[in-house]
């Protein structure tokens, strides 16, 4: 949404129209664009359905249509933390005060915090921790990274199918090539019977992005290292760093983000500047080493 750059060339090696050329056709394909769906479509914006396609100006021009008309109702810019701050009392999803060894935004997920049963609320969270996680990009960078703490997890506190495939839905299809790495960290024997069903909803390039670490796994341990300093990283994943989640903090930073969206996206009357099309904003909560 905010961080629009892309410094790859995915699935260009073998097309002899250079990236710019291709992001110019979707860009004479999807036709005239105003307001925010202008705003949104920026050339490395492009890019990104582009790669998720695979260069195929079709199925990128359906894409994107796709993804403009959910914008245009589902209106995702415009949640406001207030509206979701309920469903993130336990910290059940949540923007981490730190970055992977990439420069990427981090999102914690724990579904064993689960406190609420409406799905629609549940997503709408999502959607605006998605939002922010973008809006919070450092300059140069496109993707986020995930988290996902499966303390206190169990079937009875998992999320429903249909909410997973919603999940899955929106993170494909409306935020293409944002997921840069998700890790599922010490899963129950009894999550595989989930995972079976969930797997089914993602595409490949998907699929190979989700990683299973288990701390008595010496390779998985390695590699969640190689993505993470262990000085950062909570103890839940194997790290040094306390995991203190603070509703009251986290939502006061959420208040000032509210802000920032609304500057960029022009809700206000007097839009502040945005450095790199994002907040510089501290990041909350912060664990405590």
């Amino acid at each position: 949404m905010f961080g629009f750059w892309s410094n790859s060339h995915h699935g260009q090696e073998d097309d002899p129209l250079p990236a710019e050329l291709k992001i110019n056709e979707l860009k004479t394909a999807i036709g005239p664009q105003s307001g925010r769906s202008l705003q949104y479509c920026s050339d490395a914006c492009l890019r990104r359905y582009l790669e998720a396609r695979n260069w195929n100006l079709e199925k990128s021009k359906k894409m994107l249509e796709e993804t403009l008309n959910w914008r245009s109702t589902y209106k995702p810019e415009e949640i406001q933390w207030d509206e979701v701050a309920v469903e993130g009392e336990t910290g059940k999803v949540y923007r981490a005060n730190f970055h992977d060894r990439q420069g990427r935004t981090v999102l914690i997920l724990r579904p064993g915090m689960q406190n609420t049963k409406c799905l629609d609320s549940q997503m709408r969270h999502l959607v605006y921790l998605i939002e922010n996680a973008v809006l919070n990009l450092p300059e140069g960078q496109e993707q986020m990274s995930w988290l996902i703490d499966f303390t206190g997890w169990s079937l009875s506190t998992s999320v429903p199918i249909k909410s997973a495939r919603d999940t899955i839905n929106i993170l494909q299809n409306h935020y293409p090539e944002r997921l840069g790495v998700a890790f599922l960290y010490n899963p129950p024997r009894i999550f595989e019977a989930f995972w079976k069903i969930v797997k089914y909803f993602l595409d490949a390039k998907t699929f190979q992005k989700v990683k299973f670490v288990y701390p008595k796994n010496k390779d998985s341990v390695e590699l969640m290292r190689s993505y993470f300093d262990e000085e950062n990283l909570p103890t839940e994943f194997g790290g040094k760093a306390i995991l203190n989640y603070d509703h009251e903090e986290f939502t006061r930073l959420m208040t000032l983000d509210d802000a920032t969206t609304a500057a960029f996206w022009g809700f206000d009357d007097k839009p502040k500047h945005v450095g790199n099309g994002y907040s510089a904003s501290e990041v909350a909560p912060e664990p405590v080493s």
